[in-house]
């Protein structure tokens, strides 16, 4: 006799999320205006899977991140993490600071994105092999180019740990070579029975990796569902706009 599948089990569950910012005052009417980044959105994260967040520029994907990470707090509704688990945003050049050294930039970012002391001190040395810039590590940041500026985020980022994973274009990393490396990292690192939610614009790496997509737009969420057919729909949709 064949057991039951096994009921998914919602890492993170969204009830009616809504994130607002004011534009501007109204001094006679005394109103503020709002931009609602998010409006209503509910959605759940399965535990152990790969999501993720597609939509266009603008569309609040990161906002998104930033609230299930609980760096920001949503003014309405309720986000939900199971009971145990840590998030930790792995976003480029998180905290960084031009006219520190990118040593020091490391030791920011790391601390921002919830590694100890410790934990840095015993990675130091491995982060700096990855971005491949030890000869300028103690320059200031300004003195950097974009390319070495993203290797030393993403080199950053990689050492972190939490088991959910929020990734905002952690891909997009500077030159070609170097990109391919950053993918290669990550999946052998996110393939690891982790829960992940990337957002990302690179239609093969999503189909590759992910097994569902969340399509936000204009801050409201679209359409939830597997990767193949929300992202048939997310491209059909984009066609008619042109």
């Amino acid at each position: 006799m064949l057991k039951p599948s096994p009921t998914p089990t919602p890492a993170v569950i969204a009830k009616n999320v809504a994130l607002f910012y004011p534009k501007r005052r109204n001094l006679l009417k005394k109103q503020v205006d709002c931009f609602w980044a998010v409006e209503n959105a509910s959605f759940e994260i399965e535990e152990g899977k790969i999501h993720g967040i597609i939509g266009e520029n603008g569309a609040g994907k990161s906002t998104l991140l930033a609230l299930i990470a609980g760096i920001l707090k949503p003014d309405r509704g309720d986000i939900l993490l199971k009971k145990g688990l840590r998030t930790t945003l792995l976003s480029l050049q998180a905290g960084f600071n031009p006219h520190l050294s990118g040593r020091d930039n490391i030791t920011i970012s790391a601390l921002l994105l919830g590694m100890t002391q410790q934990q840095i001190s015993d990675r130091m040395e491995e982060m700096i092999e990855l971005a491949d810039i030890s000869p300028f590590i103690d320059q200031p940041l300004r003195t950097y180019s974009t390319g070495m500026k993203a290797r030393l985020g993403f080199a950053t980022a990689y050492h972190t740990h939490a088991e959910i994973m929020l990734l905002d274009e952690v891909f997009a990393v500077g030159d070609l070579e170097f990109s391919r490396k950053a993918q290669r990292l990550m999946e052998k690192k996110i393939q690891n029975d982790k829960t992940v939610v990337m957002v990302s614009h690179g239609e093969h790496l999503l189909k590759e990796l992910c097994q569902s997509l969340i399509w936000i737009r204009n801050g409201k969420i679209e359409a939830q569902g597997s990767t193949d057919e929300i992202w048939a729909e997310y491209r059909k949709a984009s066609v008619h706009a042109l």
